[in-house]
């Protein structure tokens, strides 16, 4: 009994677990792990308050504090209210993007620098001549225009929209009535 009580107390007792204490060599302590990782929480969550607790600031120093802070809720809306425009009106958000088309390389650049310089990244810069960039772009001018003219001429409430022009069959087809069971179903109840 002594012998079977001795090798209890090493394994499980006697205020030391080896079993446990040899597992956790293999594998972390999950209580151990909570326990670091809520002080770590903690620690950040008291340096973050510390950030914005400045009882001192002035009206100027707040005003500058929520001017930073409207960029990346700018871009992200702005962003968003694209997609909605692009479905709620399609025509109208094409005419802008032939607009966009326009802009030359170099200016795209200066975005992605006031940006990526705001947002804390590097920006590399480029070697490409502006005078190239500004050809190619005002050679792109007659397209857009050629494109914008289009899309005005696509609009529903253009006249005659819905012309066939000189198309015979497609004259014909547009007056000859096709297959339409939800207005036989109509009918027929009608009749019925």
């Amino acid at each position: 009994m002594g012998l079977i009580n001795g090798l209890t107390n090493l394994l499980f007792g006697g205020g030391s677990n080896a079993v446990r204490d040899t597992v956790e060599v293999f594998r972390e302590n999950a209580e151990a792990r909570a326990i670091r990782s809520a002080g770590i929480q903690e620690q950040a969550m008291a340096e973050f308050g510390a950030e914005f607790a400045r009882p001192n600031s002035g009206w100027f120093d707040r005003f500058m504090d929520g001017v930073n802070r409207v960029p990346r809720p700018a871009l992200a809306l702005g962003t968003l209210g694209l997609f909605v425009v692009a479905m709620v009106d399609p025509l109208w958000f094409a005419a802008r993007m032939q607009g966009i088309a326009l802009v030359p390389e170099p200016m795209w650049w200066l975005l992605g620098v006031i940006v990526s310089f705001y947002f804390g990244a590097r920006h590399q810069v480029k070697n490409q001549s502006f005078q190239r960039e500004i050809a190619v772009t005002m050679a792109r001018v007659p397209d857009v225009m050629r494109n914008i003219a289009e899309l005005k001429e696509m609009r529903a409430e253009t006249p005659g929209v819905a012309d066939t022009g000189s198309d015979a069959q497609l004259s014909i087809a547009s007056v000859h009535p096709g297959d339409n069971p939800a207005l036989d179903s109509w009918r027929a109840l009608r009749l019925a």
